[in-house]
């Protein structure tokens, strides 16, 4: 199996415009798990801790192997949702691991 992280620093500044981006990041990633075959379960969530430090969003999806995580990548609702995140973060980090 291979979990896929990603976090994210959102461009938005203030609460009400941090919590906007999510909504909208939310909306498009999680759909996801159901329209990608490959994704075996995918959750979004916002930081609720630390806001200094933290990141301010994450993504863990996983897939039963490496192919599944490329087919993920390159589908047409990913590309899409991809794009809406670029949109929303001015940053970007991740890891994919065996486990």
């Amino acid at each position: 199996m291979i979990k896929h992280i990603v976090t994210w620093k959102l461009s938005a500044t203030d609460d009400a415009g941090k919590q906007s981006s999510f909504d909208a990041i939310a909306a498009v990633l999680r759909p996801l798990a159901d329209s990608v075959p490959s994704v075996r379960s995918l959750t979004v969530g916002r930081n609720v801790a630390y806001p200094d430090t933290n990141w301010d969003l994450v993504l863990v999806a996983e897939f039963d192997d490496l192919a599944g995580l490329e087919a993920y990548q390159v589908n047409p609702d990913h590309k899409a949702a991809a794009a809406v995140v670029r949109a929303n973060v001015e940053a970007r980090s991740g890891i994919d691991y065996e486990f």
